[in-house]
């Protein structure tokens, strides 16, 4: 079955012969709630990284950027595994269009962090750092779903293709 069924309401069929749990479990829910759970479990690194480094370090901007991009690592890792379908892109190819997507959404998030975490949270980053990853969050799934995971199109794959048998002299 073709697994690149972009709907949101209906989770694509799992590929014949997958023997991997996770993903069938996965493919069970509406891709919205994958990428929820997935931000979620983003948001836990991001929260705890930064709450145990925040102890031993005063610097809650400099130990967000740390905990922001270990969280990003987590993320890119589960969504591409679990939440979006095999865009037919190379590896890198994909993971540079997610880091581009993910450097506007992470720089909005760290940007409404730093201003409340300078200001009215300034006793509780954490909360800074919660809201911004909220306000981030929905960029951030538009941008992945269309942009960053979009599968491949077919002039585009057959161009790319095409370019990699023609020798040039």
């Amino acid at each position: 079955m073709d697994r690149r069924d972009t709907s949101d309401s209906a989770p694509p069929a799992c590929p014949a012969g997958s023997d991997d749990p996770l993903r069938r479990l996965a493919e069970r829910l509406p891709r919205p709630l994958r990428f929820m759970v997935v931000g979620a479990l983003g948001l836990v690194t991001d929260l705890g990284t930064f709450t145990a480094l925040i102890a031993a370090f005063d610097r809650p901007l400099l130990v967000r950027l740390v905990s922001i991009g270990l969280a990003t690592l987590v993320t890119w890792r589960l969504n591409r595994a679990l939440t979006f379908d095999a865009s037919g892109r190379h590896q890198h190819h994909e993971a540079l269009r997610y880091a581009m997507v993910t450097a506007a959404a992470q720089g909005l998030s760290y940007g409404v962090f730093a201003a409340l975490a300078l200001t009215v949270l300034a006793t509780f980053p954490q909360g800074a750092l919660v809201t911004g990853a909220a306000i981030a969050a929905c960029f951030s799934y538009f941008g992945h779903r269309l942009f960053a995971f979009a599968p491949a199109t077919a002039a585009a794959t057959s161009d790319r293709s095409l370019a990699r048998r023609t020798t040039y002299p």
